[in-house]
C-alpha cells in the first residue's frame, strides 16, 4: 500500500476558479463547428496572430511615445470596446496624452513594476468615470498584443468584478450563479489562473498547438453566447442582429475591424467619419509576413 500523501498546499495569493466543464465543452464544440463553416478555425488563429504582430510592430518599432497617430488608429480598429469611445483621443491635445500613457504602459516592460500597478497607472491618466472604463480594455489589449505569452487577454468582457460580468461568470460552476456576486479579484493573477485552467481543458480535448489563441477564441465564444442570450442588448451599437452565429465572437476579438470589400474601418473620429486604412505600411508588412508563413 502506498503511503497517503497530503494534498499540495494552495497558494492563498492565487484566486480559485470553479469552472464548469460542460459549459466549456459546449462552447468549444460550437466554436469549432461554427468556424468550420467559415474556412476553419486555423484562419481565425492566423487572424489573431496577425493582430498581435501588428501590436508588437507598432509598439517596438521606435519609441512608443513617437507612435504615429495613423498606426494607433489601425490598432484601435481591431479593438471592439475601444474603437467606439476612443474618438476624442484621436485629436490634439488628447492624442499627446494618449501617446504618453501608452509609452508609460509598455516602458521597461520587463522591469519590477507589477502588472496590476502598471495598468492602474495607465488608467489613472484618464478621467475616472463610466465613459472612460474602456481604457482598461485598451491597456489589456496592448499588453496582450505585445507579449501574449506573458499577458493573457485582460479585458472587462473576460472579467469585470465591478459589474459582476464576464467570461468567468458565464463558465462558473454554480446552479445559482444568477443570484450571486462573485468575489473573484479583478487582477493579473486571476487572468493567469483562468488561462491555466483553460489550457488544461483544451489539452484534455486534444488541443496542443496555438493554445494561447484557442483560449482567446474560446473566451470570446463564451461571452458571445451570453450576448446572444441577452438579445444583443449589451453594447447594442456593436452587437446587433448578427448574420451568423460567430459574428459576436469575431466582434469581441476585433476581427471585424475592416469592413469587407473596402479599406474603411469601424473606427470613427469625433465627426463620425470612418477611419480608412490607405497603404498602411504596418498592415502591409504583416500581410507579407503571413503570406510567407
Amino acid at each position: 500500500f502506498r503511503t497517503p500523501q497530503a494534498p499540495a498546499p494552495v497558494d492563498p495569493a492565487r484566486p480559485r476558479l470553479d469552472l464548469s466543464g460542460p459549459i466549456l465543452l459546449r462552447a468549444f464544440e460550437t466554436l469549432v463547428a461554427g468556424a468550420d463553416k467559415h474556412g476553419g478555425i486555423e484562419q481565425w488563429i492566423d487572424a489573431l496572430k496577425l493582430k498581435s504582430q501588428m501590436s508588437r510592430q507598432a509598439l517596438t518599432q521606435g519609441h512608443p511615445a513617437d507612435m504615429p497617430l495613423d498606426t494607433f488608429k489601425s490598432l484601435c480598429a481591431f479593438m471592439a470596446s475601444v474603437r467606439r469611445r476612443v474618438g476624442p483621443f484621436l485629436e490634439q491635445p488628447q492624442w499627446n496624452e494618449m501617446q504618453a500613457a501608452i509609452a508609460e504602459l509598455v516602458d521597461d516592460i520587463n522591469g519590477s513594476q507589477a502588472v496590476d500597478a502598471r495598468i492602474e497607472a495607465f488608467c489613472a491618466r484618464f478621467p475616472r468615470d463610466k465613459k472612460h472604463r474602456w481604457v482598461k480594455d485598451l491597456a489589456g489589449e496592448l499588453l496582450h498584443g505585445l507579449e501574449p505569452e506573458r499577458f493573457p487577454l485582460m479585458t472587462r468582457w473576460v472579467w469585470d468584478r465591478q459589474a459582476n460580468t464576464g467570461v468567468i461568470r458565464e463558465i462558473w460552476f454554480d446552479d445559482n450563479i444568477d443570484n450571486i456576486t462573485l468575489s473573484v479579484p479583478d487582477g493579473y493573477e486571476t487572468y493567469l489562473v483562468l488561462r491555466e485552467e483553460l489550457s488544461q481543458f483544451l489539452s484534455d480535448n486534444g488541443v496542443f498547438r496555438d493554445v494561447l489563441w484557442y483560449i482567446d477564441l474560446l473566451c470570446a465564444k463564451v461571452y458571445a453566447d451570453y450576448i446572444s442570450a441577452q438579445g444583443g442588448l449589451y453594447l447594442r451599437a456593436d452587437f446587433s442582429a448578427p448574420s451568423d452565429p460567430l459574428e459576436h465572437t469575431r466582434r469581441l476579438l476585433g476581427l471585424d475591424g475592416v469592413r469587407p470589400g473596402s479599406s474603411r474601418t469601424r473606427l470613427k473620429a469625433i465627426s463620425g467619419e470612418a477611419f480608412v486604412i490607405e497603404d498602411d505600411k504596418l498592415l502591409a508588412s504583416d500581410k507579407e509576413s503571413r503570406e510567407e508563413t
